[in-house]
């Protein structure tokens, strides 16, 4: 909004030519997403509070859980707002990538918010019932692979991803193109919903992807780098850094209230869009195998529990003493605080061995 309002401008004030760099846009997108969780975040706490929308916790979890009942949730709606607001406000409203990207977060916020309300307002303890919340995911994704192979701008042919560590190898999907699609966004946003157990655990996490999604948007969006470094160029794609710079502004600003003790949890509204974000962001850049880097430790938190539950109807037994897996951490006796910043540090290093593979090919 910001972009088309004052930057034609530029032509009679200098100072609007700052807006033609997408550095500058992504500082005022980030920037502005913590100053609107930080300055609005209290006030729709109290106001949760207020209206009794509440957390409850599950009998079967750890014992230290039992604390955190009557928490304030949905505050994902916090992060919705930190990640659409300025995005409106810095990205040019016109291109193809932000517009599907904002396309899916909208989406999985309002499922993941009947979710959550079902829960807390209508007190249904399974919420929204799974098959019909895998509908709404599937339905999503069928929709993005449509918009993708039909109506990307022209350069810009999806359907193939990139190999990490090989340079100008790609794998073309084909017919199988569609279900991929469809795969990474419902993986990536149930990924993410089953991290979100711990405070500020899957928040911080999400923020360091997007982060190292900053990165690779800027440099598959400029011809230079990308032919530097040997990265397929899409023009266009670069304004996706501004949408990436908002999503750290909310991860942080929304991290301001998650972090322990928790005053919100983000509940199925933030963690469905968050995950969803971070899926849709790989397939506009063609990385959806490097996101298997990247996101490692959501990958591992998704494996424990398909490995769990596996595990006890073949053979009666369980592999982890709980899962998904950092309840498993939990239970062998590491505080909450010190399972959350050690799976950081973690995710860190995924997102730098995600980055590397750029240069070790």
């Amino acid at each position: 909004m910001l972009y088309e309002l004052l930057y034609p401008l530029a032509q009679d004030a200098t100072i609007f030519n700052l807006l033609r760099y997408i550095t500058f846009r992504t500082a005022g997108a980030t920037v502005t997403a913590i100053f609107i969780c930080l300055i609005f975040g209290g006030f729709f706490v109290n106001l949760l509070k207020k209206y009794q929308i509440r957390e409850s916790i599950r009998e079967e979890l750890p014992e230290s859980h039992k604390s955190k009942a009557g928490t304030p949730t949905m505050g994902g709606l916090i992060i919705i707002m930190g990640i659409v607001i300025p995005t409106l406000l810095w990205a040019d409203l016109s291109n193809f990538y932000v517009n599907v990207a904002l396309i899916v977060t909208v989406w999985l916020g309002a499922l993941g918010f009947l979710d959550d309300y079902l829960k807390v307002v209508k007190k249904r303890p399974r919420g929204l019932v799974g098959r019909f919340k895998l509908v709404g995911q599937v339905t999503l994704g069928l929709l993005v692979a449509l918009i993708l192979i039909y109506d990307a701008p022209s350069g810009s042919a999806f359907g193939s991803t990139e190999m990490p560590f090989l340079k100008n190898v790609t794998i073309p999907w084909g017919v199988f193109y569609i279900p991929l699609v469809i795969l990474v966004i419902t993986g990536t946003s149930n990924a993410v919903n089953l991290t979100d157990g711990l405070d500020g655990l899957a928040i911080g996490l999400c923020g360091i992807c997007f982060f190292a999604f900053a990165g690779l948007a800027y440099i598959t969006g400029r011809l230079d780098y990308s032919d530097y470094l040997q990265v397929e160029y899409m023009a266009g794609s670069g304004e996706l850094t501004v949408f990436c710079g908002a999503a750290i502004g909310a991860t942080l600003g929304f991290l301001w209230f998650n972090s322990n003790p928790a005053e919100v949890f983000m509940g199925d509204t933030g963690a469905l869009a968050l995950g969803g974000i971070l899926g849709v962001l790989a397939l506009l850049l063609k990385k959806e195998l490097l996101l298997v880097i990247l996101g490692g430790v959501f990958v591992a938190e998704a494996l424990s529990v398909i490995l769990q539950v596996g595990s006890f109807k073949l053979t009666g037994k369980r592999i982890f003493k709980m899962a998904p897996l950092h309840h498993h951490f939990e239970l062998l006796g590491w505080p909450e605080q010190k399972v959350v910043v050690r799976f950081w540090i973690i995710g860190a290093l995924f997102a730098l061995l995600a980055l590397a593979t750029l240069k070790v090919r």
